[in-house]
C-alpha cells in the first residue's frame, strides 16, 4: 500500500516512512523520526525528536510524541524514544524521550494501548500488552511490566515499578512497587490483594491462581521479616513460574519499597 500524505500535513523529507503509512490533516512529523509499515497518524498529531513507531501504530488527534522531556535538567541531549507495533495513542497523550540522568531512552512495547491524555514522561519503560486508562500519568524512569494496567487519573511516582500482570485502581497515587499478579488502589496506594479477575481472565491454570493465593498470604504475614518470608516461598513453590515472578521482582534492584497491604487496626 503507499504512503499517504494530507496537503495539510508538515512532514520533514529527512522523516523516514514505511510502507503504507498515512498521514492526516494538520500533523506534523521532524527530521529524526522513523515511522514503521502502516503506522496512521489520524490529524492534528505531533511526532517528534528521535522517535521510531512500530508497524500498524495508531495515533489519535492532538497526541504529542517525542517532545522534550519535561525535565528541568534536560539540555537537549540526543535521546530517545522507542514506540513497539500495533501500539494505539489516543487523544491528548503525550510521551516523552529520555534524559541524560537515565538510560536516554524511553520505551514502550508492543500491542499497548494508552487512552486519552496518558502521560508516559522520561526514561519510563512500558512491556508489551499494557494499558494506561485516560489520564493514567507516569512520572521519569517509572517500569511497568507486561500486561499490566493503570486506572483512569491514577499516578506513579518517579522510579516505581509496576508487576507484570498488576492492576492499579483508578485515581490511585502509587508511591511504592507493585508486586506482579498484585491489585493496588487508594491514595497513597496500598495492596488490596491479587488482580484474580486478570488471571482468571487471561486463563491462568486454576491450581497456579490457588498457590498464588497462599503465596500472598505468606509474603504479608506478621512472622519474620520480608526477605525470611521471600525465602520460604520460593523454597516451598520451586515449580509455580507466577510465584517465580513475584520472587524475582521482590530480589530485584530498586529505589522504592513494597506497596503492601493496610493494616486495619482494631477500634
Amino acid at each position: 500500500m503507499a504512503t499517504t500524505i494530507h496537503p495539510t500535513a508538515v512532514v520533514d523529507r529527512k522523516a523516514e516512512l514505511g510502507d503504507g503509512v498515512m498521514i492526516g490533516p494538520f500533523c506534523v512529523v521532524g527530521p529524526h523520526v522513523q515511522l514503521g509499515a502502516d503506522v496512521q497518524l489520524l490529524s492534528h498529531v505531533v511526532v517528534d525528536g528521535r522517535t521510531s513507531i512500530g508497524p500498524g501504530g495508531r495515533l489519535f488527534a492532538f497526541a504529542a510524541v517525542g517532545l522534550p522531556p519535561q525535565d528541568m535538567k534536560y539540555r537537549g541531549e540526543p535521546s530517545r524514544l522507542t514506540i513497539g507495533a500495533n501500539v494505539v495513542v489516543r487523544e491528548h497523550a503525550t510521551l516523552h524521550p529520555g534524559t541524560a540522568d537515565g538510560r536516554m531512552l524511553t520505551e514502550v512495547g508492543d500491542n499497548c494501548l494508552l487512552m486519552a491524555g496518558a502521560h508516559v514522561a522520561h526514561d519510563s519503560q512500558i512491556g508489551n500488552h499494557v494499558i494506561l486508562v485516560n489520564q493514567a500519568t507516569l512520572g521519569g524512569h517509572v517500569r511497568i511490566d507486561d500486561h499490566a494496567i493503570l486506572g483512569g487519573l491514577s499516578a506513579v511516582h518517579q522510579f516505581v515499578r509496576i508487576g507484570k500482570h498488576a492492576m492499579v485502581g483508578g485515581m490511585s497515587g502509587v508511591e511504592q512497587d507493585v508486586i506482579p499478579y498484585g491489585s493496588v488502589m487508594g491514595n497513597r496506594a496500598h495492596l488490596s490483594g491479587l488482580n484474580l479477575v486478570g488471571l482468571k481472565r487471561r486463563g491462568f491454570p486454576r491450581d497456579a491462581i490457588h498457590q498464588l493465593r497462599r503465596v500472598y498470604r505468606l509474603l504479608f504475614a506478621e512472622e519474620g521479616t520480608m526477605q525470611e518470608r521471600i525465602t520460604d516461598v520460593a523454597q516451598m513453590f520451586p515449580d509455580n513460574p507466577l510465584v517465580a515472578d513475584i520472587v524475582e521482582f521482590l530480589r530485584g534492584e530498586s529505589l522504592r519499597s513494597f506497596c503492601q497491604p493496610k493494616i486495619e487496626r482494631a477500634a
